[in-house]
């Protein structure tokens, strides 16, 4: 750990103590963890306290962790935020937890950063995680009419429906997917003495 980053993990701490329950340092970057019911709260000190001063929020996603290793029994759904302090030259990653895995849901950070908005519209549209008190929850990559949410897991690979253009009816129609689903394994062929030298 770089002394740079030893500098914010011992600044974050001091500055949250209780309301981060897990700093961790991977790859080179510092996450902290913290919980749904403290979102607001925590991501409001990170922005106006001086010592943090993380004044530009530059991605917000979600994240879908079912399947995700052997030992998984953590809750399914979070979203990371990533923080950029301008005055410090230092990075934030923070992922929060959704509590509920049927109805995934956490509050809006759009009041705090204004860039958030189109991001919470992403991580609804592709993972359907709520953002209660967003001003314009709304689909903002798929149709309208779409079903589902592409980037669950669970989500089928073919999707559930398809479109196409109805020349007798003048307009795009729904169909059930009309694509057979099969598994593909590659073939591999070896030929005697392939790689040797003559």
């Amino acid at each position: 750990m770089s002394p740079k980053i030893a500098k914010l993990k011992a600044a974050v701490e001091s500055v949250l103590g209780s309301r981060a329950p897990r700093v961790i340092f991977s790859t080179n970057e510092l996450i902290v963890e913290i919980r749904a019911a403290d979102l607001t709260e925590v991501m409001t000190t990170l922005r106006d306290e001086q010592s943090l001063a993380f004044s530009q929020m530059i991605d917000a996603s979600g994240m879908d962790y079912a399947d995700y290793g052997d030992a998984w029994d953590g809750a399914r759904y979070a979203v990371v935020y990533q923080l950029l302090s301008i005055q410090h030259n230092w990075r934030l990653r923070v992922r929060c937890f959704c509590t509920d895995d049927d109805f995934p849901m956490v509050d809006t950070m759009n009041e705090i950063w204004a860039s958030a908005n189109w991001y919470e519209r992403e991580a609804f549209d592709l993972y359907g995680i709520v953002f209660n008190g967003h001003p314009d929850l709304r689909r903002i990559l798929t149709d309208y009419g779409f079903v589902g949410h592409p980037f669950r897991k669970d989500f089928p690979v073919s999707g559930n429906v398809e479109m196409r253009y109805d020349p007798e009816q003048q307009r795009v129609v729904y169909q059930p997917v009309t694509i057979e689903l099969r598994e593909i394994v590659p073939r591999v062929i070896r030929e005697d003495h392939y790689a040797e030298r003559k």
